[in-house]
This record gives C-alpha cells, sequence and structure tokens, in this order.
C-alpha cells in the first residue's frame, strides 16, 4: 500500500464505500423512475410496476406514478442519513489516527449490520413495503422457475446488480478486513481455495441473468434465438472475472523467474494467462457494447445496412403516386421506416443530442468493464480511490442504460399492438397535432410528450 492511499483510508474505508455506492444505487433507481415520468414514460406500467408479482416498489393502480419514487427518495433519506451519521462518528472517534482506525472498526461494522438488520425488519418501519418489494426481486431472481415467465422488470433488476459485481466483491473484502486480527488498511492474506470467493460473489448477477436467458430460450412460447445470444454474452464475463483472479498465479509464476521487482509491474504480457485475459476482457467488454446498442436500445449503430436516405416517388409520369395510392402509401411508410437520424432508430421519445451522448458514454465505460471486475488490479490498492470512482462510474452507466432500455421496451409494446399509448405513455400531452407527412426538416420519427397516437405507429 503506497503512502499517498492511507489518508483515503483514514477518512473512508471500504466498508463506507461499499455502503455509500449502495446508496447510490437506490438514489439511482428513484431518478430512474423519477425521470422517465418526467419525460414522458410511464415507468410503472413499462416495467408492469404495478402487478402483485412484480419484484419492484409498487403501489395500486389507481396511485400516480409519482408516488412510488417518491417512496423510494423517502428510503433514500433514511439510508443516507444513518450512513452519514454513521462515518461522522467514526472520523470524529478516530481523529485521523492510523491506531484508532482498526480499534474502531467495529463502527462500519455495525452501520452494516443495522442496515441489513432494518432491511429484513418485519416491523412497518423505515418504507417496509419498499424493503418488502426489494427482498421479492432478491428471492425471484435467486429461485425463478425454469418455466418462466421472466418479467421485463426482473430483467432490469438483474442487470443493475451486474453493475454492483465489484461492489458484491468488496462486501466480502470488507467482512474479511473488519474481522478480529485483520486490518482496514489491506486485504487479508487468503489461501488457494479463499481466493476464489470473491470472484463466484461477483459472478452470481451474472449467473442469474444468464439462467433468465435460458429460461426464456427454453420457453414454449419463445421462437427467437435472440436470449440465446444473450445467455452467450453474460457467460462472457465469466472468463474475465476468474482469469483475473488467476492472474496472482501469474505473479508467484513471474516472481520466481526474475525476481520480487515483478511484482510492482501490472503489465505482464509475456505470461500465457496474462493475455488470455486480456482476450476475455476485450470479448466480453466488446460484445457487451453492441448488445446494448443493438439489442437493449434497439439503434441500429452497428447494423450491417447502408447509411439512410431520402425516398422520392417515381418521376415516370405514367406511374405517378396519384395514380397509385398503393404505391404512395408504400414509399410513405419506408420513407417514415428509413429516414431517421445515422445509426438511431424511426422513433425516439427523448430529445436527439441525449442518443450519441449515452453512445459514447456507454463504449468508454464499458471498456473499463474489465479494471472494475479485475481484482488482480487492486489487490496491492483496496483502498485506492480510483477504483472507487470506477465503480461509481459504472453504477452511473447503468443508470443511462436504464432510460433507453425502458424507451426501446416502450416501443416495442406500441408497434406490436402489446398496450395502447395510455398503457405506457402519460396522458398530459399538450399542443397541436403533428402532421402525417414527414417535411424537408423532419425525417425521423422524434416523439416527445407532444406525440399524437399515430406518431408511434398506432391507429387514430
Amino acid at each position: 500500500m503506497s503512502t499517498e492511499e492511507i489518508p483515503v483510508i483514514l477518512s473512508f474505508p471500504l466498508p463506507f464505500r461499499v455502503l455509500v455506492l449502495a446508496g447510490l444505487g437506490i438514489l439511482g433507481w428513484a431518478t430512474n423512475l423519477h425521470g422517465l415520468d418526467v419525460l414522458g414514460v410511464d415507468p410503472a406500467a413499462a416495467m408492469d410496476l404495478r402487478l402483485h408479482s412484480s419484484p419492484f416498489p409498487s403501489s395500486p393502480s389507481h396511485t400516480p406514478v409519482h408516488t412510488i419514487y417518491t417512496a423510494v427518495y423517502r428510503l433514500f433519506t433514511i439510508y443516507s442519513v444513518w450512513v452519514f451519521l454513521s462515518w461522522a462518528t467514526f472520523r470524529w472517534v478516530t481523529y485521523g489516527n492510523m491506531l484508532l482506525v482498526d480499534a474502531f472498526g467495529y463502527i462500519p461494522a455495525v452501520s452494516a449490520l443495522v442496515v441489513l438488520l432494518v432491511l429484513v425488519c418485519p416491523l412497518d418501519i423505515a418504507c417496509k413495503h419498499e424493503r418488502d418489494k426489494f427482498l421479492h426481486a432478491i428471492r425471484r431472481c435467486l429461485f425463478t422457475s425454469m418455466d418462466g415467465p421472466i418479467y421485463f422488470a426482473d430483467v432490469v433488476f438483474a442487470d443493475i446488480f451486474t453493475s454492483f459485481a465489484k461492489v458484491l466483491g468488496d462486501v466480502w473484502l470488507s467482512a474479511c478486513m473488519l474481522l478480529p486480527g485483520n486490518t482496514l488498511f489491506s486485504t487479508p492474506a487468503d489461501g488457494p481455495w479463499l481466493r476464489w470467493v470473491a470472484p463466484t460473489i461477483m459472478s452470481l448477477p451474472y449467473l442469474i441473468r444468464f439462467k433468465q436467458c435460458v429460461i426464456e430460450y427454453s420457453l414454449a412460447s419463445n421462437e427467437s434465438r435472440r436470449p440465446l445470444f444473450n445467455a452467450l454474452k453474460y457467460a462472457t464475463s465469466f472468463p474475465v472475472i476468474y482469469l483475473s483472479a488467476a492472474q496472482r498465479i501469474v505473479v508467484s509464476e513471474l516472481v520466481r523467474e526474475k525476481g520480487d521487482q515483478i511484482a510492482k509491474e501490472a503489465w505482464h504480457g509475456e505470461h500465457r494467462l496474462f493475455r488470455l485475459w486480456l482476450l476475455a476482457a476485450a470479448v466480453n467488454s466488446l460484445y457487451s457494447f453492441w448488445w446494448d446498442v443493438t439489442n437493449d436500445w434497439g439503434l441500429t449503430l452497428l447494423e450491417d445496412r447502408p447509411p439512410p436516405r431520402r425516398l422520392l416517388l417515381s418521376h415516370n409520369p405514367s406511374l405517378s403516386a396519384s395514380d397509385d395510392p398503393h404505391m404512395a402509401a408504400t414509399n410513405h411508410q419506408r420513407q417514415q421506416q428509413q429516414n431517421f437520424p445515422y445509426g438511431l432508430r424511426p422513433t425516439l421519445l427523448y430529445p436527439l443530442p441525449v442518443y450519441p451522448l449515452l453512445v459514447f458514454l456507454n463504449l468508454v465505460l464499458r471498456l473499463t468493464w474489465s479494471i472494475k471486475l479485475s481484482t488482480h488490479l487492486h489487490t496491492k490498492t483496496d483502498g485506492s480511490v480510483a477504483i472507487f470512482w470506477l465503480e461509481m462510474a459504472e453504477v452511473v452507466r447503468r443508470w443511462m442504460w436504464v432510460f433507453l432500455r425502458v424507451e426501446w421496451e416502450v416501443i416495442k409494446k406500441l408497434n406490436n399492438g402489446n398496450g395502447s399509448r395510455r398503457d405506457v405513455l402519460l396522458d398530459d400531452y399538450s399542443g397541436d397535432e403533428l402532421e402525417d407527412g414527414l417535411g424537408p426538416e423532419e425525417e425521423y420519427e422524434m416523439v416527445p410528450r407532444t406525440a399524437d397516437n399515430e406518431r408511434l405507429g398506432r391507429a387514430p
């Protein structure tokens, strides 16, 4: 551990970082629901949050959607106040003294224990309804029957938890640090078997999503191989996690060959296991990015198709649009389907600049995935604040991902006729109706809150 990391551990040890990231997840979910509401999408209807079987904080169908995220905000407030008071107490009693940090290490332990006890508490306190729904979500994901079905809300919940995979590993590390005889300043030494516990815990969210995809593929109603390819995406996560844990073997072998100095280096490209880890990380990151853009968001950026162009009616005077109404309607339909900003899609519910920005940020943060999940890159620096910021960046990436994932689900429901506009979009529309045709400056289908039913492919 370097001397630069000691002040970070003195003021903000790993157990408190875990608690802060958990609170960030609660806040992220509340702002997801709130943001979708502001943008004109009914998140409760889009994700079936009002169903009795739904795993998310829900309410009766007649309750306004704002009451759902208001309750989650309330839960976040209670949680954050408790964590802040615990951290402030820890800072006050330790005074930044290294000798006192481990002596008062029971404070973050007690803080986390209280959070766990309140979570499972049967008393009607601290937003019991929301806590029960969260526990129900965990049970559904862990013990889903192989005969399904898999609800969209379950998928979103499990995907969010994949972004907390490293945080789950940190929970294990924190528990080990807080055991008697250990210290908050370094990771305790592990044996040949214990070194695989943290990677296994980190793999759990990906195993849950893998199982969900297999169930979707095996359902009698399924006629697509898409769930199988989605399962393959989550399967590519396991080699990254376990090959990362195996890098300790790489370091041990190189130390025997070249001496102790080699242990301070981060690059060991001459070793076969190290190269395998790099390959696995690259495959998973690029495959996951492609899947996000093409399948989870429905964008055409990475599809094998030519750039969209304006479709013109035939100039043959013997076959004009007025003489052939069917041809005119076909051309109009093709124009609506193909004339949209390059890389996006015909129907957009959010402002146009949102999409390229989120695609770029998703690419950058996906490429850091291996750093967040590769434990060998910070085995000596578990107090490093850089790892904490990377974990926080992954939570933010997933927060952005939810908006476009829910939007694409809404559009598919409307286009497939599985729901009316009132089922998934809010009713507070205003303004004049848009014209049927696409003008020279409107070559794609932008659907803000002022959109009418026809713009979403529904009958008037």
